[in-house]
């Protein structure tokens, strides 16, 4: 039986996971890759470490507009098999905090060097540094014609290119045109994972200033989602690991035309009465010391005189003993519930992935085919499918990837 060829427009996680799985499988494999090199967003996740899966990863983590689409893979390739995928390319991973998995190594390199080594000795044709431009099917066979007029044909396509974040590691959003091309339909697309943007200009002072606390997005005194961990304060609104957790629920209100707020709890462990007790203890301790300078023990010196003046408090170094109950009980009230009007996100630039992509009910959850023209399939970010933070997006991209490979292939 010939060999089919397999085209797979896209060189990274889900392409070189695509194209590993498609080689074993007996395909005769062609990876084009915009970019100089195949693999260099992989670089760029976890803070240079590859923050490569999390064991926890399930549909709670998952967003789009239909999140089960991606049973479908999971339950053929789940977090168990990516992992042992690894390992046999000689790949030792840990767990560390909330489920991540990281390479042993501490290094992205040693994920990516291993599956281009495997993507090497698999003969695996390369096509760097020239993108595809176009995609049509003619008499079963595909045609894919690139940028310099290159024209590759095969029996299988695999567009894994990705979505429009990180644009300078290749994400352009070109798969999303080939896509629609050949009559598939997109959902919105917008940047996830990223900071948030905030209109109260008195806070941009805290420039640089990191709280632990909690943080969660509110829309028409509804709790949308809440977070927990470190929040940084920049000139634009707040970033950190929690913040960009919240992203997605920030452009969602946005497209609804509805406000959505960011609001801050200094102190997630105590509730409001027990900060209002310590805020007494703290202006009882000396009634003649500045009311500004007794909260140095408990609150970062840059917040004191932003908290102080949301609060309506002009002369923040009266005495202690000219603070009023009803000072205390507004400041007690800001610590737990700093409100923050949110006007959007940063940019695809800053963004470490794309919410929305190919519609997900025009394509096979199990085998991630089209279900309009047969032999297209579809694997990692392009699709309608986003995960959270913390690995989550990597393990859908080896799932998908490995599985549309297969399947290609056969």
């Amino acid at each position: 039986m010939t060999a089919k060829k397999v085209l797979i427009v896209g060189g990274g996680a889900s392409g070189l996971a695509a194209a590993i799985s498609a080689a074993r499988k007996g395909g005769e494999v062609v990876l084009i890759e915009g970019l100089n090199r195949v693999g260099k967003k992989i670089l760029a996740t976890g803070n240079g470490r590859c923050n490569l899966s999390n064991i926890t990863a399930n549909i709670t983590h998952y967003h789009g507009e239909n999140p089960k689409f991606i049973e479908g893979a999971f339950t053929q390739v789940d977090v168990e098999e990516t992992l042992r995928f690894f390992q046999l390319l000689g790949l030792e991973t840990k767990v560390e905090d909330e489920g991540k998995v990281y390479p042993i190594s501490d290094q992205g390199s040693s994920v990516l060097d291993l599956l281009r080594y495997e993507v090497e000795k698999l003969e695996v044709n390369q096509i760097l540094e020239d993108p595809v431009r176009t995609l049509q099917k003619k008499d079963n066979r595909f045609i894919l014609e690139t940028e310099s007029k290159r024209k590759i044909t095969g029996d299988a396509v695999i567009l894994a290119t990705g979505g429009m974040s990180a644009p300078k590691l290749g994400s352009k959003g070109s798969g999303y045109d080939l896509g629609k091309s050949v009559g598939h339909g997109l959902t919105p697309v917008f940047p996830a994972l990223v900071q948030i943007k905030c209109d109260n200009r008195s806070f941009r002072s805290l420039k640089g200033v990191k709280i632990q606390g909690s943080i969660k997005l509110e829309a028409e005194g509804k709790v949308l989602r809440k977070e927990q961990g470190e929040v940084l304060f920049t000139d634009y609104g707040v970033s950190g690991p929690p913040v960009l957790q919240l992203s997605r629920g920030v452009q969602e209100c946005l497209q609804k035309n509805r406000v959505p707020w960011v609001v801050l709890d200094f102190f997630p462990e105590a509730g409001e009465e027990k900060i209002y007790e310590t805020l007494w203890m703290l202006v009882s301790l000396d009634g003649k010391k500045p009311f500004d300078f007794s909260l140095i023990g408990i609150l970062n010196k840059k917040v004191i005189p932003v908290i102080l003046k949301e609060i309506g408090i002009t002369n923040m170094k009266k005495a202690c003993e000219e603070v009023t109950d009803k000072e205390i009980q507004r400041l007690a009230k800001i610590l737990k519930n700093c409100r923050l009007k949110s006007t959007g996100t940063l940019s695809w630039k800053d963004s470490q992935v794309t919410a929305g992509g190919i519609r997900t009910d025009e394509v096979n959850p199990k085998t991630l085919e089209s279900k309009k023209i047969k032999g297209l399939y579809f694997a990692g970010e392009i699709l309608d499918v986003d995960g959270d933070c913390g690995g989550f997006n990597l393990q859908w991209a080896w799932s998908s990837g490995i599985i549309a490979g297969e399947k290609a292939a056969e």
